[in-house]
């Protein structure tokens, strides 16, 4: 009895069903996703919007398509234009449209880039544009949304990372420094801004279809899904999934969910 009591506890069939079909609660909720207007970042976006948010978009432009798609969503879509490589200025700008909504809920910082190549023949300017950008923004960013947030003792922030930043990667030697120090971070600031009620986690996507993804040789795509023991790459909808549960969950901070089929089990 003992034995069968414990399988039903453990049946993941069940809890897994559970996690997927679990309403989540932001209606009313101000949701602020940085690179909001394409692959994850879109996903992400429209995932709130479904639950009834109202989000604010960061990117360098405003996709005109996106706006038109969204007219018919539960929630709110607005877009806040900026360019998070220009350092100086990022805090100006989310602390004047933080003034303009009275402050958010959710901080997704999702927003960044890629300059690959080998270490010995990458450029200087390469390296740190992409730290700037994956790392020192993100860190801007998340000081004004988060000192808010401690101030009204309620938040999340859900930090875009990458398995690459906790695995590594040949010829990304940047990209995976900056998703390294981002996971640092992230566990960082959630150690700073727990007593006041502010939880800080990520999520580390590994193969996601998008459209970097979609032409890579068949080769060298059939060889990333042999790694992969669920056998398929994911979706940025998978993603999203992910960041609108840390998003959720009251009791979890400081945490990194690996959303990768079990390339790194």
């Amino acid at each position: 009895m003992e034995i069968e009591a414990v399988n039903r506890f453990f049946d993941f069939d069940s809890l897994l069903r559970f996690l997927m079909e679990m309403k989540m609660n932001f209606e009313n909720k101000k949701v602020l996703v940085t690179g909001a207007s394409r692959g994850i970042g879109r996903a992400v976006a429209e995932a709130f919007l479904a639950e009834g948010a109202t989000v604010w978009g960061l990117s360098s432009k405003e996709p005109a398509d996106l706006s038109k798609r969204l007219e018919s969503a539960n929630g709110k879509l607005s877009w806040l234009i900026a360019d998070l490589s220009k350092i100086e200025t990022v805090e100006g700008v989310i602390e004047q449209v933080l003034k303009s909504t009275d402050g958010f809920d959710v901080l997704v910082n999702n927003a960044g880039i890629t300059k690959d190549g080998l270490a010995f023949r990458m450029k200087l300017e390469d390296f740190q544009r992409v730290l700037d950008v994956n790392l020192t923004a993100v860190f801007l960013v998340s000081r004004v949304i988060a000192r808010d947030m401690a101030r009204r003792r309620t938040g999340a922030i859900v930090n875009m990372t990458s398995v690459v930043g906790v695995h590594g990667n040949a010829g990304q030697v940047n990209y995976a420094a900056s998703k390294a120090g981002l996971i640092g971070l992230t566990k960082s600031l959630a150690q700073e801004v727990a007593a006041r009620g502010v939880r800080v986690n990520a999520v580390a996507p590994g193969f996601i279809t998008s459209d970097m993804t979609n032409v890579m040789p068949e080769e060298s795509r059939s060889k990333m899904l042999d790694h992969i023991p669920l056998k398929c790459a994911g979706t940025p909808d998978d993603v999203a999934k992910a960041v609108l549960f840390l998003a959720e969950s009251s009791y979890i901070t400081g945490q990194v969910l690996q959303v990768d089929g079990g390339m790194f089990m």
